[in-house]
């Protein structure tokens, strides 16, 4: 009796955990083709909408799953996720990215916002040595975040001439507003709801396996989250709009550290696990620092970089499981 209980028990956990993968995945895209079309009729960069729209909508199923966490008293789930999505964001979509077609990418157009990627990771290895993670940290992460969107929408704008801004407007498929409301808060609401489902299963199965939360948060959580990424990416690859692909990548990246942890910690300050020091966010450093040789040098992301940069995320997770 007591062990068809524990069938039914994981069952019900592995459909939650399902449930909310299905959940996410829908509301990131929902999410993502709302707030686009959105941008597009504002007449933005295509580079604007990656580093920005896209990079943030992609990145809400790790804000709400992250939240989530946090609020349910599970803060390595929490770390676990950001850190390893960031990982996968590089390591997984543009190695498979890369590897489906090679990606054209100007060292001139994202060596600021690369730069500014590595410099916040190396600012979290230092808080992770302190061991705390306080909340006027979270307060100058999120600030830090605004300031960098204003910065990025003010740049564009100023290198955008009025013949461009009317060029582009004209070819664009305009969609009503209602429409792209619908689809903005139709995504959230699955984000909301699915994330929810998701920490619920994932901590169940953790739990039943002797998997510990820092794991599923490093592996299940961080892919599960990255599929908006995963789907947004190879979007702009199939339309090969490498801008919006390296932007949407670097632009997550900065948007799950800056917003993530920093609501994180606003809401509840909480402590960066040892073992993330020791051996994640090197690992996630440097995998950040092989994009700058790479594009200064060679300009581009070749099939021979995406089976690199896919080879070393898979040791990487078998490394995870010693």
């Amino acid at each position: 009796m007591n062990g068809d209980y524990n069938f039914q028990t994981i069952q019900m956990s592995l459909m939650a955990l399902a449930g909310g993968l299905f959940m996410l995945a829908s509301g990131g895209e929902f999410l993502v083709s709302g707030a686009t079309k959105l941008a597009e009729r504002w007449g933005m960069s295509i580079l604007l909408i990656g580093l920005t729209v896209v990079a943030f909508g992609t990145s809400m199923p790790e804000l709400f799953v992250s939240l989530a966490a946090i609020f349910q008293g599970y803060p390595d789930i929490m770390t676990g996720n950001i850190v390893g999505s960031n990982i996968a964001n590089i390591g997984l979509i543009l190695g498979i990215c890369a590897l489906l077609t090679p990606v054209e990418v100007k060292w001139s157009h994202i060596s600021k916002e690369l730069y500014m990627m590595i410099a916040v990771s190396i600012i979290v290895i230092l808080i992770a040595w302190h061991g705390n993670f306080s909340r006027f940290t979270g307060i100058l992460f999120v600030i830090a975040l605004v300031l960098f969107t204003l910065h990025s929408f003010r740049v564009a704008y100023c290198k955008k001439s009025a013949y461009t801004k009317e060029a582009e407007h004209k070819r664009l498929v305009r969609h009503s507003y209602p429409y792209i409301m619908i689809m903005i808060v139709g995504g959230f609401l699955f984000l909301a709801y699915g994330s929810g489902f998701f920490i619920d299963g994932a901590v169940d199965v953790a739990r039943h396996f002797g998997i510990s939360e820092l794991i599923i948060g490093l592996t299940l959580a961080a892919i599960g989250t990255s599929l908006p990424e995963l789907a947004a990416s190879i979007a702009a690859v199939r339309r090969r709009q490498s801008n919006l692909l390296i932007g949407n990548v670097v632009g997550s990246n900065l948007f799950n550290f800056l917003m993530v942890f920093g609501c994180a910690g606003i809401i509840k300050p909480f402590t960066l696990s040892p073992q993330l020091l020791g051996r994640d966010l090197p690992v996630m450093l440097a995998f950040s620092a092989v994009l700058v040789p790479t594009l200064i040098f060679r300009h581009r992301l070749d099939r021979l970089t995406g089976l690199f940069l896919l080879g070393a995320y898979l040791l990487y997770l078998l490394l995870l499981q010693q």
